[in-house]
């Protein structure tokens, strides 16, 4: 089963999906996020790089997100890129991932794309006010990216929002689930872990049921 979780920047996604994670084995789930899919950008000088659009569908190497999602789905074990956000590149090296029973697919732009659309079986969309949503980008970027306030303030008026916008709140009618207040909404999560834990032993009983 594929789950996709979407939302806008900063609206908790990653909150739900380590939320639904804690309480579900790791031996069952495993987690893909869209930004490890920008595509390489390496052969581009670092200020052209700064000037990409990185909110717009086109950003992403949709292509390897799409085959990897099937490879899992197949059982087959895929590696995972690893994206430098700081310098705007992939890096050398990759993750190994095994598949497994459940695939958790996390990203701001997965219901903007219908051949991503097309592998999920439950759509889950983050519904969370944009001020809260700016305020995190802004923590999160200076922290782990290292963006000053200007920088981050600068992309959020130019792309981020209008990209917001155009692509990714009119996605949230695809929703199955619609999430307010990400990560603190332990109502909403616990109904889509109850959910996944039912399929996990659901399948886990044909299975034993085949080997009888």
């Amino acid at each position: 089963m594929i789950i996709g979780i979407s939302g806008g920047t900063g609206s908790g996604k990653t909150t739900v999906a380590n939320r639904i994670l804690e309480s579900v084995s790791t031996d069952d789930v495993a987690f893909l996020q869209q930004d490890s899919y920008y595509r390489n950008l390496d052969e581009m000088p670092l200020d052209y790089r700064q000037q990409v659009n990185f909110d717009h569908p086109d950003a992403i190497d949709t292509e390897l997100l799409v085959a990897h999602l099937r490879a899992l789905k197949a059982g087959q074990a895929i590696d995972l890129p690893v994206y430098d956000f700081k310098h705007h590149r992939r890096l050398p090296e990759t993750r190994r991932m095994e598949p497994k029973l459940i695939i958790i697919l996390e990203g701001i732009l997965i219901f903007a794309e219908p051949r991503l659309l097309a592998e999920m079986d439950i759509k889950v969309f983050v519904d969370t006010p944009d001020d809260i949503r700016f305020i995190r980008r802004l923590r999160r970027d200076m922290a782990e990216r290292g963006r000053t306030v200007d920088s981050v303030i600068e992309q959020y008026l130019a792309t981020v929002r209008p990209m917001h916008m155009q692509f990714v709140e009119p996605s949230k009618r695809l929703a199955d689930v619609i999430i307010p207040e990400g990560g603190h909404n332990m109502v909403s999560i616990d109904l889509l872990s109850g959910k996944i834990r039912e399929r996990v032993a659901r399948e886990r009983a044909r299975r034993a049921a085949q080997l009888v």
